[in-house]
């Protein structure tokens, strides 16, 4: 794998393990919640994690960004901002105001219900997808069908963090996913 501006894809994976917050029990008990947020608070780390992901994809690779309800959000702007290109919020149920394409999936803690405006993507528009965790893929995959029922053709698809060991990778197959840090 290429350096990434900042640094090599080994330090940009060191550098994300080093922000990762584990908090227990969270949102319910049992799950052991991998925050992000003192990666999003510290300037240099969050430019580098940004550059990273644009750099993996190639700025010329997707012509939007989507980003999945909330921290993708973050990751999206931000990646969307750096390469001049747009963004597009895939959200829970209920928060988008016009006509949307749902679906519905499980997830490791319960069920959810994600939605895009059905006019969100010019039909075969490229668009690069991201989150923050990729665990068991419901979500990542909802998403990922999601842009293409909505006209766009999935370019690629990033997280910050992968939890290996839930299997969330082969739930999106066979798109790739690019993770800057993997725990087996």
């Amino acid at each position: 794998m290429p350096p990434f501006p900042g640094g090599t894809a080994v330090e940009i994976s060191e550098l994300v393990a080093s922000k990762v917050v584990d908090v227990p029990d969270f949102p319910k008990p049992g799950i052991l919640f991998k925050d992000l947020m003192p990666l999003f608070a510290d300037g240099p780390a969050f430019a580098a994690v940004i550059d990273a992901i644009i750099t993996e994809h190639g700025a010329d690779s997707f012509d939007v960004v989507a980003g999945i309800e909330a921290r993708g959000f973050v990751i999206a702007a931000a990646v969307a901002y750096a390469t001049g290109k747009g963004v597009v919020p895939v959200r829970k149920a209920g928060k988008l105001p016009r006509p949307t394409v749902s679906a519905s999936y499980a997830l490791e803690y319960g069920e959810a219900v994600l939605e895009v405006h059905e006019d969100a993507f010019v039909a075969g528009e490229r668009v690069l997808v991201v989150d923050d965790v990729l665990a068991t893929g419901g979500t990542a995959a909802a998403t990922l069908g999601l842009v293409e029922r909505a006209g766009g053709r999935v370019s690629g698809f990033s997280v910050l963090l992968e939890l290996g060991f839930l299997g969330g990778r082969e739930r999106v197959a066979p798109r790739p996913v690019h993770a800057l840090l993997t725990v087996s």
